[in-house]
């Protein structure tokens, strides 16, 4: 392990029988020998290892790794592993984007020019393969963080570089279980300090992230979303664009810290005497047995209010709901449809709050095919989530209808649809005869009230020049996820 160039660090906390053990690799390289060296990315590592020792993980740190140490230190990882266990890989140092895949670059890597993408693929390692090994392992949690935004290492003057923009491309289609998050956005770079008297030994996402990490009560989500904040708040005072971005693909909530100290601790737990003894997602504030057969909701908003709709698991012969705390339950009535499992009229699953309804928790109960009620069950109602979340499940499955074409005084690109579900976007960028969107598309602001009103005034399209043949659009979501590049054909227009 000394020979790799790797502090591991094995002891300190034990893992308790109620939870599986924390294992972290974090990679810091800095010496690179062909390509520009960097500053800040081995104090990265360090200071992650020490943020995720306090953690409880056992930690392994790696330092300027050539290709063929950063191979052995990952296998050494991969031994680590065993089933159930929480995964977490950290990287600091140059990473570069080749046709949509993230490539982390050992310190050994050759310069390359122009044409030369595969010296880059075969000297470095493909981001998606460790993600495939710790789903082999069966890691139960994979967390992977990239602060390697960097500008394009293979720039040289008076060379053609290496094809590939600043930053990393979008990891979107994670597996089951993986969280991942990027110090930048895409096409952004990350910052390592914010002036020449900047005299933090870490780079801007770092030294937020770790402190975000150490928060008690914060799930991992959170903790992307906060520094995402922090870090694009001090990057605007340097006129910077760097606004992190994190994929979720977790089925549970994660806190690696630790839950909120008024959260509620179930007798029969186990004492939580040490911080590396808190298990890796949170604890079910009901008993199982309560929550088994409990419905669960999906929130359309429409221009009259919401419409909430019910599953349950069970056959129902009845339902009932309130807002909590504030009225006596309500029956939801019947619908003209036989249920074939009771053999009677099905209950209706939907209710209706009006536009302006606040959050709160919606209260239900049912009446199960033994004619017992059961219930009642909390199911939180956020009104500007559920918006968010109903928009963008729109737009996923609208993607062909995000531009339209047509020829009117001249060729006209109308982005009505977009505009209609904007309250999802944070940002739309299109690229006019070009696959890379490169230039941003200024959309209304949001409005709760009335999210899908389209108003007199309201830019819809834009004119492009009569020769123009495809648009390729790209959206950032508010959580900061970005979805595929979609290109749009001019030659498939409409004249209506």
């Amino acid at each position: 392990m000394a020979a790799l160039g790797i502090a591991a660090s094995l002891g300190g906390f034990a893992a308790p029988a109620y939870a599986e053990k924390r294992v972290a690799l974090v990679v810091g390289n800095n010496d690179y020998r062909n390509v520009p060296k960097l500053l800040k990315a081995v104090n990265d590592a360090r200071t992650m290892g020490d943020t995720l020792k306090q953690l409880g993980f056992s930690v392994m740190v790696a330092e300027n790794q050539s290709r063929q140490q950063f191979s052995e230190t990952l296998l050494a990882f991969d031994k680590a592993i065993e089933p159930g266990d929480t995964a977490f890989f950290f990287y600091a140092g140059h990473g570069f984007e080749i046709a949509g895949q993230n490539y982390l670059l050992p310190t050994d890597v050759p310069a390359a020019t122009e044409g030369q993408e595969e010296l880059v693929r075969d000297a470095s390692i493909l981001a998606d393969r460790i993600v495939e090994r710790l789903q082999n392992k069966k890691a139960r949690t994979s967390i992977l963080v990239f602060d390697a935004c960097r500008n394009n290492p293979f720039e040289r003057k008076g060379t053609r570089a290496v094809a590939g923009g600043a930053g990393l491309a979008p990891m979107t289609q994670l597996p089951e279980g993986v969280f991942s998050v990027f110090s930048a956005g895409p096409r952004q770079t990350a910052l390592d300090r914010l002036s020449n008297d900047d005299a933090n030994p870490n780079s801007v996402f770092t030294r937020t992230f770790a402190k975000e990490l150490l928060k008690p009560g914060e799930n991992l989500v959170q903790v992307a979303q906060r520094t995402r904040r922090a870090v694009s708040e001090l990057a605007d005072t340097v006129k910077h664009r760097q606004v992190p971005v994190y994929f979720d693909q977790m089925v549970d909530d994660v806190f690696l810290s630790g839950l909120a100290k008024d959260a509620v601790t179930r007798s029969d737990d186990p004492p939580q005497q040490k911080l590396a003894a808190l298990p890796p997602v949170s604890v079910p504030q009901m008993p199982k047995e309560e929550t088994l057969n409990a419905p669960i909701a999906s929130f359309s908003r429409h221009n009259g209010g919401w419409s909430v709709t019910f599953s349950f698991a069970d056959p129902t012969l009845g339902i009932s709901w309130r807002m909590a705390g504030k009225s006596d339950f309500r029956e939801t009535g019947f619908i003209d449809t036989l249920d074939p499992r009771t053999r009677k009229r099905m209950p209706n699953p939907s209710i209706e709050l009006p536009p302006d309804a606040q959050a709160g928790t919606i209260e239900v109960r049912y009446v199960d095919q033994c004619g017992d009620m059961q219930g009642p069950f909390p199911i939180r109602f956020d009104p500007e989530a559920a918006l968010i979340r109903d928009q963008r499940k729109i737009l996923d499955m609208t993607s062909t209808s995000w531009l339209s074409f047509r020829e009117f005084n001249g060729l006209l690109v109308y982005y009505t649809h977009l505009v209609s579900y904007r309250c999802a976007i944070r940002e739309v960028r299109i690229g006019i005869d070009t696959a890379v969107p490169n230039q941003v598309l200024k959309m209304p602001p949001c409005d709760m009230r009335d999210p899908s009103a389209v108003s007199a005034g309201m830019p819809l399209y834009m004119k492009l020049s009569p020769g123009t043949q495809t648009v390729s659009v790209e959206l950032t979501y508010r959580d900061g996820s970005v979805s595929e590049i979609k290109s749009f054909r001019s030659a498939n227009r409409s004249n209506h």
